[in-house]
């Protein structure tokens, strides 16, 4: 029986387990840009495995596209685990930094206190400006941006999207997957 595949376009969030070796993110992105998938996010970082480097890629895609990428990437020879996150069985954040126009005691008392109200912090101080540190969602990050507009933003620096399973669910959990790709490797 062919399984129906939601065709409707979504940003999927992507958690990819990789060997840390010289060249392995460009060898990622890579297949996504011979694919033609245009990689919205991409965050590589170190794990709590040696040698190991989670790198999480939030791209545009409907239900078949994620699928066809992550079996693709799970093909690669330095991968060693793929997993699709689930928005409502996830944490996904990121972390901006928000350079603000504030030339008069009055601007910066509002943009402190908006700061305040969003959990955000100031983390540099000048006679016209205040940079102000941000830790959320992308709701969250782009509400405090919309807030902050009304004074002038001089610049904005962002990461992209880190993600993570809640609960005991882990990338470790797709055994079965991992290991038929890796039998495959180790053959050849």
């Amino acid at each position: 029986m062919k399984r129906e595949f939601d065709t409707q376009k979504k940003e999927y969030t992507l958690s990819i387990l990789v060997q840390d070796i010289p060249g392995v993110l460009s060898q990622v992105a890579r297949l996504f840009s011979r694919k033609g998938y245009n990689i919205e996010s991409i965050v590589s970082g170190e794990t709590d495995k040696p040698n190991v480097t989670r790198i999480t890629i939030v791209l545009l895609a409907d239900e078949l596209m994620i699928n066809q990428i992550a079996d693709q990437c799970r093909k690669l020879i330095p991968v060693l685990a793929v997993k699709i996150l689930d928005e409502g069985t996830s944490i996904q954040r990121e972390f901006s930094l928000i350079k603000v126009y504030a030339a008069d005691r009055n601007a910066r008392d509002e943009v402190i206190q908006m700061a305040n109200i969003f959990r955000a912090n100031i983390i540099d101080v000048s006679r016209e400006t205040l940079t102000v540190a941000i830790f959320g969602d992308k709701e969250k990050t782009a509400a405090l941006t919309g807030m902050l507009a009304d004074f002038g933003i001089l610049e904005i620096a962002k990461t992209g999207t880190i993600a993570i399973e809640r609960g005991r669910s882990t990338i470790y959990d797709d055994n079965k997957l991992k290991e038929e790709y890796n039998y495959g490797k180790n053959v050849l």
